[in-house]
């Protein structure tokens, strides 16, 4: 993604757009076992309806303003490419947009 960095958020890792708010759009935790990116309430409603398997919502408040949990083992690149997109358009500024090449 472009201007990602990665940097600690607690004992996990995050990625975060690189402007001056640093805002994150992903989060590992240390097992790699799923991940978490921020999405809206309807995003993460379509995600979950339709790859149950692969997307959860986080069990807590953040799960309910859309944070969702991705199953890495579940996931192609593909599926996991695309959920890490939206998450991205959320954090980073409109004015980047266009730096993302698809």
């Amino acid at each position: 993604m472009p201007r990602a960095l990665e940097r600690p958020h607690f004992d996990w890792a995050s990625f975060r757009v690189d402007v001056p708010k640093g805002k994150i759009f992903c989060t590992l935790p240390p097992h790699h076992e799923f991940s978490n990116v921020f999405l809206t309430p309807e995003e993460q409603r379509m995600l979950c309806e339709a790859e149950p398997d692969i997307f959860f919502p986080v069990p807590n408040k953040w799960g309910e303003k859309g944070a969702t949990s991705i199953r890495l083992k579940a996931c192609d690149a593909t599926t996991l490419r695309s959920a890490l997109v939206m998450s991205w358009r959320h954090a980073a500024p409109a004015k980047i947009h266009p730096e993302l090449k698809l």
